[in-house]
């Protein structure tokens, strides 16, 4: 006869919960095991790898030996329970929750955190932390090796953001400081570290929520011209931006240039779809033009004076790059954004004669090419009750892609630990 797993969260500050007498094997973390008294004839496992200990709990299970697996605060939350519940089943499992740190952190904080974005960098690529971090006003980033506040402040650079740095949550060398990005990426903060919140603090408190977790996607995109400031017309037409973001393809976690942003409306509507948003423009008044598009739609967009490609030196890799407007340098600008594009290169060009260096420029960087010539026309009124049709400028739109390469397994919680709750064991 099958039995169950308990799995005993032990939550931020409280002591591991004793184990019941029978219990056979004993799995967690090498704290958790030393800080309670096993029951006699009781195996102990100490996790690191995470495959032959699911495979002893399996063989105990099968043969109706009872199981405790030990973890930190809440373990059905970037925790164990995910991969128990996999290999055996969520029928099997037993789960007792404490308190998570993320729970904690915000409330030593002073703050709710129903309207918060929550991302683990631990045992995973930390570019999804830090590109959540440049999108929303409230992230819970859950720490790791390689993963922690400096690295996270040294990816976030000058943006106005204050970080909530919690180490050793509930214990007597508990800490929460606050701290700029650079103060962040100047120190070395050791291994207790368990969770870092990134603030906007004039969003930080938040409207009342209906639904939790960030702000809502929007309902519809390719807003119209009059949605954006912009200067005599020049402005990318919704019909192309429609195209442009089915190709681009923005979400959260993504970072997402807009290279000659002009009024940002490319910008904006990435950074309304999730994605973090860096928006190169050379002139002044663009780049306060941008600036206010994007408070207008209540965004965040990084704006960088400066000329392309020169100024993308400096940046971060993107997953897609959008290019807007011609002239002469718009081969070296397409070919500076495709040698460092993760995942696509939209390209809008209005002249004919800058299409064939544009698809060469997105091929010589090893991109597959595509594109289209787009022609609208839009109903008009006319005097009388009766509807023309008005011809917009044709535009040509290319397209690169990167190649897919074969998908790879996820990275899941770090050897020896139960938690994932961003404590390094």
């Amino acid at each position: 006869m099958s039995a169950r797993v308990t799995v005993v969260g032990t939550g931020v500050g409280a002591p591991p919960a004793g184990v019941p007498a029978g219990t056979r094997l004993v799995v967690g973390g090498r704290r958790h095991l030393d800080a309670v008294p096993l029951p006699e004839g009781a195996r102990r496992i100490v996790l690191g790898p995470l495959a032959p200990a699911l495979d002893a709990i399996a063989e105990h299970v099968a043969d109706g030996r009872p199981v405790v697996v030990l973890a930190s605060g809440d373990p059905g939350f970037f925790g164990i329970v995910r991969a128990l519940a996999e290999r055996l089943g969520p029928e099997r499992l037993d789960v007792r929750p404490g308190v998570s740190s993320v729970a904690a952190a915000f409330a030593r904080a002073g703050l709710p955190w129903d309207d918060a974005v929550v991302a683990s960098a631990h045992g995973r690529d930390p570019r999804t932390a830090a590109n959540l971090c440049r999108a929303h006003p409230k992230v819970a980033v859950l720490t790791g090796p390689g993963a922690g506040p400096a690295e996270l402040g040294a990816a976030l650079g000058d943006l106005p953001r204050v970080l909530v740095v919690a180490s050793a949550l509930g214990t007597g060398a508990e800490r929460v400081e606050r701290v700029t990005p650079a103060e962040a990426a100047a120190r070395d903060w050791g291994p207790a570290v368990n969770v870092v919140l990134c603030l906007d603090e004039t969003r930080a408190v938040g409207a009342v929520r209906t639904v939790a977790g960030p702000a809502r996607r929007p309902a519809g995109w390719a807003l119209e011209e009059t949605e954006f400031a912009h200067r005599d017309s020049m402005i990318t037409k919704f019909e192309v931006r429609a195209l442009a973001l089915a190709r681009l393809g923005p979400r959260p976690g993504d970072l997402v240039w807009d290279v000659g942003a002009g009024s940002g409306s490319v910008a904006v509507e990435c950074a309304r779809l999730g994605a973090a948003v860096t928006a190169v423009e050379k002139s002044a008044d663009g780049v306060a033009r941008i600036g206010a598009n994007a408070a207008a739609h209540g965004v965040t967009v990084h704006v960088v004076h400066g000329t392309a490609p020169g100024a993308l030196a400096a940046l971060d890799d993107p997953d897609a790059v959008f290019v807007g407007g011609g002239g002469r340098d718009l081969p070296a600008v397409v070919a500076a954004c495709a040698r460092r594009a993760r995942r696509a290169v939209v390209v809008a060009v209005a002249a004919l004669d800058r299409v064939p260096a544009a698809r060469a420029a997105l091929a010589g960087a090893g991109l597959e090419c595509g594109g289209v010539l787009l022609q609208s026309s839009r109903l008009a009124p006319l005097p009388g009750d009766v509807t023309r049709l008005a011809a917009g400028n044709p535009v040509f739109l290319l397209w690169g892609l990167r190649p897919a390469t074969p998908a790879t397994t996820p990275r899941g919680p770090a050897a020896g630990d139960t938690d994932s709750e961003g404590v390094t064991q």
